[in-house]
């Protein structure tokens, strides 16, 4: 029978290896959060520049005489007032909203309906201190953005679509032939107001904004 040998108590055991690391599978490598980067030339981003685009020839069809010169100018501006609406659903459904887009797309409804009152102005049926107070609006609102960016992005209120729709609502029926003036006032005093109103609420938003930010950095 062999005995077994047993070490002496003085002599420490040799210490075992340690366990091999094991690789992360794949499921574990798969549940890391990706980073999904959107592209500025994006469809979302596409429409925007075209609704740019073709605001030149809405303004050239405006200033020809005649009622088909009309209806043509309408159809151009309620073309590129679609694409103010759909770049936004593409962007929201699709995840494709950008900084980029963030900044043109209020750009682009801006000229579009700055050059609209502004012709329509020359031509004698807007008044131009209506045009005026609206440009005035938009330019203070687009001025403003510019000058918070650094602090982060204002995106446009529900308020401030609204405000759109009005507008171009309004100017719609002033290019429209036929339309009665009271209720082209109706519609058009409606807008003005709540531009005002929407223009005092991104002042609101930005001093706020610019408030987080310095409190931020300073914690």
């Amino acid at each position: 029978m062999t005995e077994r040998i047993e070490p002496p108590s003085g002599v420490p055991s040799p210490p075992e290896a340690a366990p091999a690391a094991q690789p992360p599978s794949v499921a574990e490598a798969s549940a890391e959060p990706l980073i999904r980067r959107v592209s500025t030339w994006n469809i979302a981003n596409v429409l925007t520049i075209a609704r740019l685009a073709i605001v030149p020839v809405f303004t050239v069809f405006l200033f020809f005489e005649g009622s088909g010169w009309r209806i043509a100018a309408l159809a151009v501006f309620i073309v590129a007032s679609v694409t103010d609406q759909l770049d936004g659903w593409l962007a929201r459904k699709y995840a494709l909203i950008t900084d980029f887009g963030k900044i043109a797309d209020p750009i682009a409804d801006k000229a579009l309906i700055g050059s609209a009152l502004v012709s329509l102005s020359i031509l004698g049926e807007i008044p131009w201190w209506v045009t005026i107070v609206v440009i005035a609006r938009e330019a203070g609102v687009t001025l403003l953005r510019f000058l918070v960016i650094r602090h982060g992005v204002i995106p446009a209120s529900y308020g401030g679509k609204v405000k759109t729709v009005l507008q171009i609502v309004a100017i719609g029926l002033y290019i429209l032939p036929g339309v009665p003036d009271l209720l082209r006032w109706a519609v058009l005093g409606l807008a003005l107001v709540v531009t005002i109103g929407t223009g005092a609420d991104y002042v609101f938003r930005a001093v706020r904004l610019r408030r987080v930010a310095k409190a931020a950095r300073s914690e």
